[in-house]
């Protein structure tokens, strides 16, 4: 029986991760497994509340041996994954799989075992995600094509001519109706087959926070191991509660240092500078339209003006992406 380890990375959130954990162990009943929690430096006393909760519950005796583990360090997404991932399962054999589990994420009970049940009978795939919808049940977008300069510019420009111009570039098109081939997932909800990763490697550290997931499912398909959507795989999703997307006043440095280093390691400098460049023009005629229909900018304040700024300073700085200790000193 193929095994899988399910990865909760927690920051701060130690009664939703809780929870988390409830339901997952929950959708990993009649599965061979264990289920790790990784606590990100929080500092604020989830390690000890979430090791107090796992004894009192009993789930560390349990059979899928939980366990609560301190990383040490706020690394960002990727590196608390990644430590988790490296713990392996509790007599420290390697899982099959892994599977990572957002600590605002509930799957619903049959959610982790489609997951397996895909990977199992498609053995080219390399990752499967789940569909992923809010708790009152509204779809969330998760499923991706790989970021371009042209994507960028029809994202930004927000222009129905241009977008059906541009659509087999559109990064985030309409959700799928079915289980089948995307570019990559949102990580929220995501197996990965464990010989892959041993193929290309774990989250790139580098990136503290966001397109982490976006490196790891593009080194995957140029390895020749796709990513899946998996309709039959549901998963409730509050979303953005660690970072505090939603309520972002002005794009963080860590989103923009992730931005220009996912696409100069990917594509090069010249692609990340016109990627940027196709950005703020798309921007640029985005907000001449919301001048003369007296539409809201939508965009958080300065976000152009940042994003211009922070290429300058990157390709004067000679492309070298943030350090994993300027990295790991953000709180998020």
């Amino acid at each position: 029986m193929a095994s899988v380890l399910t990865v909760i990375l927690n920051w701060r959130t130690a009664e939703m991760t809780l929870r988390s954990a409830t339901a997952a162990l929950q959708a990993m009943q009649g599965i061979d497994g264990a289920l790790v929690i990784v606590d990100n430096d929080s500092g604020d006393g989830s390690f000890e509340r979430l090791t107090a909760e796992v004894a009192a519950r009993g789930w560390d005796q349990g059979p899928h041996g939980v366990r609560v583990l301190q990383s040490g360090r706020n690394g960002g997404f990727g590196a608390g994954n990644n430590f988790g991932i490296r713990a392996g399962l509790p007599a420290g054999q390697r899982p099959d799989y892994v599977y990572l589990l957002n600590s605002d994420a509930f799957p619903e009970p049959g959610a982790i075992r489609a997951l397996l049940a895909h990977l199992e009978t498609h053995p080219a795939t390399g990752f499967a995600g789940s569909h992923i919808c809010g708790e009152d049940g509204a779809p969330h977008h998760t499923a991706f094509r790989f970021p371009s300069i042209a994507g960028e510019f029809e994202q930004a420009a927000r222009l129905g001519p241009i977008t059906r111009l541009l659509r087999g570039s559109v990064v985030a098109p309409p959700l799928p109706v079915a289980s089948g081939r995307v570019d990559w997932l949102a990580g929220a909800s995501l197996m990965m087959r464990h010989r892959v990763l041993d193929r290309i490697g774990l989250f790139d550290e580098t990136f503290f926070l966001y397109f982490e997931e976006t490196d790891l499912c593009l080194r995957a398909a140029r390895a020749g191991f796709p990513t899946d959507y998996v309709l039959e795989s549901r998963v409730a999703h509050v979303g953005s509660v660690s970072t505090g997307m939603k309520t972002w006043q002005r794009i963080p440095r860590f989103w923009l240092e992730s931005r220009m280093y996912y696409y100069t390691k990917s594509h090069g400098r010249a692609y990340a500078l016109a990627a940027t460049a196709a950005h703020v023009a798309g921007g640029l005629i985005w907000r001449l339209r919301a001048l003369v229909q007296r539409r809201p900018v939508l965009d958080p304040p300065h976000y152009l003006r940042d994003m211009t700024a922070h290429a300058m300073h990157w390709a004067m700085s000679g492309f070298r992406p943030v350090t994993k200790t300027a990295a790991a000193a953000r709180r998020v």
